[in-house]
């Protein structure tokens, strides 16, 4: 159980909570909801122990599996298989026990032969208490549910996708959670568990995540989860930093809230209208000095009754993202010749050709693990090939967008990194850009690193905005918008002048692109684009 008293969290001097009392009880399936920058990233960090609060405190009596939007880093050197294992640390037994075997398949004399079979003895009865053989079958079941196969277990974390490494993370604690023995007493806190999945995951993921014994906090904009999944909801009101508390599902809750927030505009209008009539007889009264004192009561009354209403409502704003015209370049701005890469034995993809021009609209596809997002960073500069080149045609001016955010720097503040993106900009036109993604004043002083997964994504899309690139290449764009940003993003690709390259598992971001072509990998194989090629984004 986990329990928050007196919460109060910030981001720089903006209050994004205070005063909230929470609980977390086995068999409590929350889905924590609110607008993006709301505070929800920050309110999960805190719940999971990994963050500290302004003010209040927070305790927990039982283990937690908490997965953060961006993938942990850890120790890249370990395969994906043991660190789906290191979550009931079966991982470290395994080595023991091989370690020890080969010990015992030594010539060994009389006591050492009798120390390692002791040792031996002891180690496999803490495996077997652990589940043993059976939580390896275990985890390799989770493991492919979530799109993770057996060749992908096998290989080293560094050398996985983003999107491989966080279903590897997901596997980990839902591993975990699954541990008969302790699955009643795990909380599971994760923040868009379906980033990177596709269909059938998410099915899977729907359904583990209803037969979870322990409590549960998911942050998603997955409606179909939330409405098949929780049973309350925390509504975290940016507006009036307070969690609203709904002991309900998912469609009750819709009503009650629009039942609440209909409820609140009734109550300020008649405030409203009730002070503003005692402000007018006030000051009718006024003028009488004989009732000079019922009107200053009167008054007093009317700026209460004012005082004491709840802040108004301003309607949920979204990014006005539009990009300007491109700068002028030369017919094919980007070309690849021979491209390939390979970690140690394992082949990523070899011999890839291609031409963007100008102007031209290109979906990515490929099996994860197949070289999307490693594609991406060599055609923008922040990766190398092991044999080939890419090459700059006439004019070109790339604007890249990784799906971790490896183009902002974490450390520094919303300004400083606009100013990154774009140096030679007038400061004013940079203020203008952040202005319409919906950064301003203290916010701007904000580091990066702690702003929302929402908001980190507005962010790199501002600097893409200022750059004024021809050829934007683009990593899973769409991941941890709100419904009504990422129609706004996907409506201002649709308008862009200028060449896009594209890896999502969004279908719908496919369709609003209109591609031209696609390229399929590991092949290299570049097609022009048909809407047979849809069945395929999710499956990516």
């Amino acid at each position: 159980m986990i329990t928050a008293s007196d919460l109060e969290l910030r981001a720089g001097s903006r209050i994004l909570l205070a005063g909230a009392n929470l609980r977390v009880q086995p068999g409590d399936r929350i889905g924590l909801v609110g607008r993006n920058g709301a505070g929800k990233t920050t309110s999960m960090r805190v719940l999971a122990g990994e963050g500290e609060p302004y003010g209040g405190r927070v305790t927990s009596n039982a283990p937690i599996g908490y997965l953060p939007q961006d993938p942990r880093e850890g120790d890249l050197s370990v395969t994906a298989k043991d660190r789906v294992l290191s979550a009931r640390g079966l991982d470290e037994l395994l080595r023991k026990l091989e370690k020890v075997q080969l010990r015992m398949a030594e010539v060994l004399d009389g006591p050492e032969n009798d120390k390692a079979v002791r040792e031996y003895g002891r180690l496999e009865e803490r495996f077997s208490s652990l589940g043993g053989y059976a939580a390896e079958s275990e985890a390799a079941r989770i493991c492919t549910n979530l799109g993770l196969p057996e060749r992908v277990l096998h290989q080293q974390m560094r050398t996985l996708s983003g999107g491989q490494r966080r279903r590897v993370e997901l596997a980990r604690i839902l591993f975990a959670a699954s541990d008969g023995g302790s699955q009643s007493a795990t909380t599971l806190l994760i923040d868009e568990p379906t980033n990177h999945l596709d269909a059938d995951s998410i099915t899977w993921l729907r359904g583990f995540l209803k037969s979870h014994e322990g409590g549960l906090v998911v942050i998603s904009h997955d409606t179909d989860l939330l409405a098949d999944v929780v049973n309350k909801v925390w509504f975290l009101d940016a507006t009036r930093g307070e969690v609203d508390q709904y002991n309900m599902d998912w469609k009750r809750y819709l009503e009650a809230r629009a039942t609440d927030e209909k409820r609140r505009r009734r109550e300020r209008a008649n405030a409203e209208k009730k002070a503003s009539a005692l402000h007018a007889q006030a000051a009718k009264m006024g003028a009488k000095a004989t009732k000079a004192v019922a009107a200053k009561n009167m008054a007093r009354r009317a700026d209460e009754l004012l005082a004491g209403l709840e802040p108004e409502r301003q309607a949920d704003r979204v990014a006005k993202i539009r990009f300007p015209t491109p700068a002028p370049c030369g017919r094919t701005p980007l070309t690849a010749e021979n491209l390939s890469k390979a970690y140690g034995s394992l082949e990523v993809f070899t011999g890839v050709d291609l031409a963007i021009d100008r102007g031209t609209k290109v979906v990515v596809l490929g099996l994860n693990g197949a070289g999307k997002t490693t594609l991406l960073r060599m055609l923008a500069g922040t990766e190398t090939s092991d044999s080939g080149e890419v090459v700059a045609g006439h004019g070109l001016r790339t604007g890249y967008f990784a799906q971790e955010h490896d183009t902002l720097d974490m450390s520094a503040s919303v300004w400083e990194n606009i100013r990154h993106a774009s140096p030679d900009s007038p400061e004013q036109q940079l203020r203008t850009v952040l202005g319409t993604f919906m950064f301003s004043g203290e916010q701007l002083e904000q580091p990066a690193g702690t702003l929302s997964g929402g908001e980190r994504t507005r962010l790199a899309m501002a600097g893409l905005v200022s750059s004024a690139a021809n050829v934007l290449l683009l990593d899973e764009p769409t991941n941890n918008l709100d419904p009504a940003s990422r129609e706004q993003v996907l409506d201002a690709l649709r308008r862009f002048e200028g060449a896009v390259v594209l890896v999502t598992h969004d279908p719908g971001a496919v369709e609003a692109l209109e591609p031209d072509k696609v390229i399929v990998l590991p092949d290299g194989t570049e097609d022009h684009w048909s809407a047979e090629y849809l069945e395929l984004v999710q499956l990516a």
